[in-house]
């Protein structure tokens, strides 16, 4: 069920305009809740204390015109007997009615809170390799777990509490002023009261909160960060300084949280001043001194203390869930961060899915700087702008055009920094260009859908990516609905199908939190047998090999270059910075600072004598 969709502006997301699809789509349960509630605290609040005040009236007159001692028999038809039996109906239909509450709470806020998590993860997932690059996962992971728990807490205190009580007050008014208008203006004025005292703090409670809310996701992050890296932590024995680093967060997160209750403790004094003025002194003691002028009867007088008490105590009661109703309001509007920024790359409203029969990749006229936040159009530019020493040096590259014939096998090399697994990762749409295009098979990567682009290339990073998952999980992720057969033949090709079968339950051993449980050798041929299984059209290696042994490098190598010699229409690109392994390119591109300075294959660039020479030469002298 699309809840969020995605043209839909992030940037005026507000908390209510987040949770009102899910409340349309869930709102007949939502209703029923609501009246459920409302009906169970009426019973408590208003009908039990009318039926005890009519028992009570029924017993005094019954007291005061029976002398005699009557049998049971007798007594049953008596007139506080049938009260009395309206009394126990009274409880058993309070009893039913919250019961049906409960049951309507644990049908209703399970599917509400997986709702809101399914879409929170849905939208999350359209952002960009940026955006990951930029948010601590264990955060966006804290305020996905915040969004979707958060309004159910703050849902059963509006729906259970806060409008429930309300309407009470509005009924037990309404019986008040029939027994005296000054009860009624009274207790009116003591609730609006209570209820302007309460709305004066909620907005200083409401903001002490989202500050606290804030400091509580760093300090959390904080701490995913230093167990995700603990290898690191260990390695370098920095354990006391990472608690010492900790440390001042974790202060400044105890100072928003005292601050925050602090705010709401004033809150309470007020409260409590006011409801012992004028519930203590002028509704209950003004009942029991009219009952002792005669003007109340008893029951009517217990009638007005018991409500009073029964409203006073349900909203003392709210008042203790107001930390938390501020605090989750917090919470989820902080959470809500995480959505205010749109997707910085999206589909176009009419993109189709690529189709690759032969692999061939057109750099077009390509622009991009990753710090030109701002979309370029190259060709819109005017002589002076384009030989402008400022502009130049802010874009630090001229407009590239290079085009990766289909079944090539074409070796990237440079500095680190130079631009390879940028020029990569543009193939792959993590980012948008500032001009120029890229096409595949004759297709703009930017009117085609990213699903299909990255369908259609098989990336293998230098840091091997692996799931908390089973092995078998792990390799099939290249191809969900593979066969456990395909799976092996894809571990034997990538020569990792011996190890894992010395592992303790071999292709069903978990690998660990990213596959901690394997060495770096490992954890690369895994990822090398998932891009193996999912067999695309466009391989692209980024130093993948450089996790292993060289023997098995050799023999990883020439499985890669035996599956792009079985596939006609596979275009290889390999990142490397061992020379060595590119020899048997078809071409190589050689980057310096951005820009692709040498283009050939590896005998012509030896003879050219320029940058890809010297890096050869210099390799050669370290064997």
């Amino acid at each position: 069920m699309p809840f969020l969709k995605r043209s839909s502006p992030s940037t005026s997301l507000t908390l209510s305009s987040f949770l009102w699809p899910f409340i349309r789509a869930y709102r007949w349960a939502f209703l029923a809740t609501l009246l459920l509630a409302i009906a169970a605290m009426l019973v408590e609040t208003s009908l039990w204390p009318s039926l005890l005040r009519i028992f009570l009236d029924a017993m005094l007159r019954y007291q005061a015109t029976t002398s005699q001692m009557l049998s049971f028999a007798s007594f049953i038809k008596t007139e506080p007997f049938f009260i009395f039996l309206g009394l126990m109906g009274a409880w058993v239909l309070m009893d039913v009615v919250y019961r049906l509450y409960g049951f309507c709470n644990a049908w209703l806020f399970p599917r509400f809170e997986a709702a809101v998590r399914k879409a929170m993860l849905q939208r999350l997932m359209e952002h960009s390799h940026a955006f990951f690059a930029n948010h601590p996962s264990g955060s966006m992971a804290n305020k996905v777990n915040d969004i979707s728990r958060g309004p159910t807490r703050i849902f059963i205190i509006v729906i259970g509490q806060v409008i429930p009580v309300l309407c009470s007050i509005l009924v037990v008014a309404a019986i008040f002023s029939r027994l005296n208008y000054i009860f009624a203006g009274v207790f009116l004025s003591w609730a609006i009261l209570h209820i302007s005292i309460a709305l004066y703090f909620a907005p200083r409670c409401n903001k002490r909160s989202e500050i606290h809310a804030a400091t509580r996701s760093a300090v959390q992050g904080r701490i995913v960060d230093i167990f995700s890296n603990m290898v690191a932590v260990r390695i370098f024995s920095r354990q006391s300084f990472e608690y010492s680093e900790f440390l001042p967060g974790q202060d400044i997160e105890q100072q928003q949280q005292v601050h925050s209750l602090l705010l709401i403790e004033q809150m309470k004094i007020v409260l409590g001043f006011t409801s012992a003025l004028c519930i203590g002194i002028g509704e209950i003691g003004g009942a029991l001194f009219a009952w002792s002028r005669g003007t109340l009867t008893l029951g009517e007088a217990i009638l007005i203390v018991n409500a009073c008490w029964g409203i006073m105590g349900m909203l003392w009661m709210l008042s203790n869930q107001l930390p938390e109703l501020f605090k989750e309001i917090g919470v989820c509007k902080q959470a809500l961060s995480l959505l205010q920024t749109a997707p910085e790359i999206q589909d176009v409203s009419h993109a189709k899915t690529l189709e690759v029969c032969r692999g061939d990749i057109f750099f077009d006229n390509v622009v991009f700087d990753y710090a030109h936040s701002k979309k370029l159009t190259y060709a819109s530019l005017n002589p002076s702008e384009k030989l402008n020493p400022n502009f130049i040096a802010r874009r630090k590259t001229p407009p590239q055009t290079i085009h990766l014939k289909a079944s090539e096998k074409v070796g990237l090399v440079g500095e680190s920094g130079g631009g390879k697994t940028t020029f990569v990762q543009l193939i792959l749409r993590y980012y948008d260009l500032h001009a120029g295009r890229i096409l595949i098979d004759g297709q703009d990567i930017r009117e085609v859908t990213q699903a299909s682009l990255r369908e259609n290339v098989s990336f293998i990073p230098q840091d091997p990516l692996l799931f908390h998952r089973s092995v078998l999980e792990n390799i099939r992720y290249g191809s969900p609905h593979a066969s456990d057969e395909a799976v092996y033949e894809a571990a034997r090709l990538a020569r990792c199908d011996g190890f894992i079968g010395q592992l303790s339950h071999g292709y069903h051993t978990q690998v660990g939190e990213r596959g901690v449980k394997l060495s770096g050798g490992q954890r690369q041929r895994i990822a090398i047998a998932r891009a193996f299984l999912k067999n695309a059209k466009i391989l692209i290696l980024d130093e993948a090999t450089s996790a292993l042994d060289s023997l098995t490098e050799a023999e990883i190598q020439e499985s890669l270059y035996s599956l792009s010699r079985q596939k006609q229409n596979c275009t290889t690109l390999v990142i490397a910075h061992r020379l060595s392994t590119l020899l048997d390119m078809d071409r190589i591109l050689v980057f310096h600072r951005g820009e692709i300075v040498e283009d050939g294959a590896h005998q012509d660039l030896i003879a050219m004598g320029g940058r890809y020479a010297k890096l050869w030469e210099m390799q050669r002298g370290n064997l």
